[in-house]
């Protein structure tokens, strides 16, 4: 780890983009490359950390991506992971690049197209000078951009990747979308070596007893990951995600950043950008996490968990007056859920829930139906669950003053 960084100190992210250039870069061990983490003074096995994201600077001017499917031959298990030359079966070749397109990346040793990955249905998006829109292009600008790859993406000087936007993918051509950059990756290092991308319930399950030199136990699955790898579009400037500590100084780190998403990584992956990222960090003592909580910007909760006005809350009043009750004020917590799928991630959230704010796993049901939402993050399992908690509650877990911040409730 670099560091520390005080207590309350800023860092500054360069970050390079994550998924699809680490993917078919056959030396990179896993799905992304993220920033050297960073120890945060004060921070012990057993703490949180909470880190504000303070602002996230698109740097790339395009980008590609698009759904993959693995080359046969060209891996042991997991393609993301444990690379080799489909051709010559050489680990991890180190490769060049010879012109455009993924069949481009060339084995050193052999010769032979060495990318593990194919892009099925892709495109090629390119952004405005303020970064606030983008629109996908034509074959023709596809091929042309992929020429100067590099540029495009503005890929950081020590980042090892190709950069995606080689492959030239043009077969969604014309469809102009908003920028909403948010970081895939955000969250404290695992108290085991494994690939970040793994770094999650999801694809943590798929170094379960694998045929390589990364495999992990059932155990460490469950103890040692921290869920860093969320994918969730919340995550982004104005946010405040609070991660455990599960080895001493935290190790912040980020990475993965995306120009946009909707509510879900439903294709696998989205638009990787570089970017310039600064988060703020502050140390929570005694917030023991099974995983992160999420307090995402105010216009991002969903519409029944989103806190009263006072107006609201003057009817709320009145209404529990007219019935003999006291009013319970409660703001709103997201509680990530990960799992090897949507029904386990939201099994494993509810679970985290009710040991955190010591409820039934029914009354956590019942207040995520009456005012909360289970969200997807990404496919196949990572979901962000939120529900009222009482403000009460939020104060015994030091919770409340960040909740507080962010949503002005009309209590205090």
């Amino acid at each position: 780890m670099l560091g520390p960084v005080k207590n309350g100190g800023l860092i500054i992210y360069i970050t390079t983009p994550g998924c699809w250039g680490p993917m078919i870069t056959p030396t990179i061990r896993g799905g992304h490359e993220v920033n050297v983490p960073v120890a945060v003074e004060g921070a012990n096995v057993g703490d949180a950390v909470a880190i504000s994201i303070e602002s996230i600077i698109v740097r790339s001017k395009a980008t590609s991506s698009g759904t993959d499917k693995p080359v046969d031959g060209a891996y042991v298990g997991d393609p993301f992971v444990a690379k080799k030359c489909p051709s010559c079966g050489e680990p991890w070749p180190k490769s060049r690049l010879e012109g455009i397109g993924l069949e481009a990346i060339r084995c050193e040793k052999c010769g032979s197209p060495s990318s593990p990955f194919r892009m099925v249905n892709g495109y090629t998006i390119v952004f405005d000078e303020c970064r606030r829109i983008g629109v996908t292009v034509n074959e023709e600008v596809a091929r042309r951009l992929a020429i100067d790859g590099y540029a495009w993406m503005d890929i950081p000087r020590n980042s090892k990747q190709f950069p995606v936007i080689i492959a030239a993918k043009a077969d969604l051509a014309g469809l102009p979308t908003r920028l909403r950059p948010f970081l895939g990756q955000l969250g404290t290092v695992p108290s085991v070596d494994i690939p970040d991308s793994h770094n999650a319930g999801d694809f943590g399950t798929f170094l379960i007893g694998a045929p390589h030199k990364y495999a992990i136990t059932e155990q460490q699955y469950r103890e040692c990951i921290t869920d860093g790898h969320l994918d969730i579009d919340s995550v982004r400037e104005g946010a405040v995600l609070i991660a455990p500590v599960k080895l001493d100084g935290a190790g912040i780190y980020a990475g993965d950043v995306h120009a946009q998403q909707g509510d879900g990584e439903v294709a696998g992956h989205t638009t990787d950008i570089s970017a310039e990222v600064k988060v703020r960090v502050n140390v929570i003592k005694g917030l023991n996490l099974k995983g992160p909580l999420l307090f995402p910007p105010s216009e991002d909760l969903p519409p029944l968990a989103k806190p009263m006005c006072a107006e609201e809350w003057a009817i709320v009043k009145k209404l529990a007056n007219e019935y003999g009750l006291e009013p319970e004020p409660w703001l709103p917590v997201q509680v990530i859920g990960t799992g090897p799928n949507i029904n386990k991630a939201a099994e494993t959230g509810f679970s985290r829930a009710s040991e955190l704010f010591d409820m039934s796993l029914d009354e956590v049901r019942n207040r995520v139906t009456v005012a909360g939402a289970v969200e997807i993050g990404r496919l196949p399992g990572v979901v962000q669950i939120t529900l009222p908690i009482p403000v009460k509650k939020m104060k015994e877990l030091q919770l409340y003053e960040i909740a507080k911040r962010l949503y002005a409730p009309p209590f205090d």
